[in-house]
């Protein structure tokens, strides 16, 4: 369910922050099929979350000082080399998450990660089950 709402919040931010066409932030379809760009969104979801889950959690780890003495201001930055390094992978497949630099992936992520949110949060996602 996590990676169906990551891949639409996903979809939704490059709608708010890349618009319409290849600039700012947007995703590179494998092919020309009709069902491509969905495919490609979910396989772009599904990377951001092992990137996030594996070296994500290094980084954040690596980088408690920085948090500390920014207030969590830091935790843009990481997220915006993140980001980087899904567009980096993507580029590397041929297809997927393209971006034009840091800052866009930083607009990026924040908007992502409010819009992820949000919807976590009306279907009740992050809810920890009771035993």
């Amino acid at each position: 369910m996590r990676v169906l709402v990551s891949t639409f919040a996903l979809w939704l931010t490059t709608l708010i922050v890349g618009g319409s066409g290849p600039r700012g932030f947007w995703i590179e379809p494998i092919n020309d099929d009709p069902y491509s760009p969905l495919i490609t969104m979910l396989l772009v979801a599904l990377v951001f979350g092992l990137v996030n889950g594996t070296l994500g959690k290094l980084v954040r780890f690596v980088s408690i000082p920085l948090y500390i003495i920014t207030l969590g201001l830091f935790g843009l930055i990481v997220n915006g080399i993140l980001i980087s390094v899904i567009a980096w992978l993507s580029d590397l497949a041929g297809f997927g998450l393209n971006v034009d630099g840091f800052w866009w992936g930083v607009l990026g992520a924040v908007v992502m990660s409010v819009l992820a949110s949000i919807m976590n949060a009306l279907l009740g996602t992050n809810r920890k089950k009771k035993r």
